[in-house]
């Protein structure tokens, strides 16, 4: 019986431990999507596709993120443009391709490009403190190097 209740208990343990991990993350902003279509009858396949392509990008920015794509047709060739606004953030990109989809898979690896580039200079730019100990240990090290040099001087 007790080697029941410790598996069962273990199996708790265990749960509570991966829903506990899945409430300390941090929650995604969400991206509004919006899909215009120029010269070109609206699908919503092409809809759908430019909002699974484009909303991972809010994965990457803290705020809520708009996105607005323009997909047009000039004869044979297939246009898309972007815009995507998360706070101050603006960035655009412009592709031309022979295939919508494929142009929806361009402006989101480019717009992806840029907003991974962007959080990697914000990340740059934070300049951490030093700590208490890392405080303290500072005048240590310095002390202790200055009496190693004297002792080694007054040996020669």
């Amino acid at each position: 019986m007790p080697a029941r209740s410790k598996s069962s208990g273990a199996a708790v343990k265990k749960g509570s431990r991966s829903a506990g991990r899945r409430a300390r993350r941090k929650p995604h902003a969400e991206a509004r999507i919006t899909v215009t279509f120029r010269h070109v009858s609206p699908t919503p396949a092409l809809a759908q596709y430019a909002e699974r392509k484009l909303g991972r990008i809010a994965k990457f920015l803290k705020r809520e993120t708009e996105a607005h794509v323009i997909l047009s047709v000039d004869k044979y060739r297939h246009m898309g443009e972007v815009t995507v606004k998360s706070g101050r953030f603006v960035m655009t990109a412009q592709e031309e391709d022979k295939d919508l989809y494929s142009v929806i898979d361009l402006l989101a690896a480019k717009v992806q490009r840029q907003v991974k580039k962007h959080v990697e200079k914000l990340e740059a730019r934070k300049v951490r403190s030093p700590s208490a100990a890392e405080i303290l240990s500072e005048p240590e090290e310095t002390v202790a190097g200055a009496q190693s040099n004297e002792s080694t001087s007054g040996n020669q």
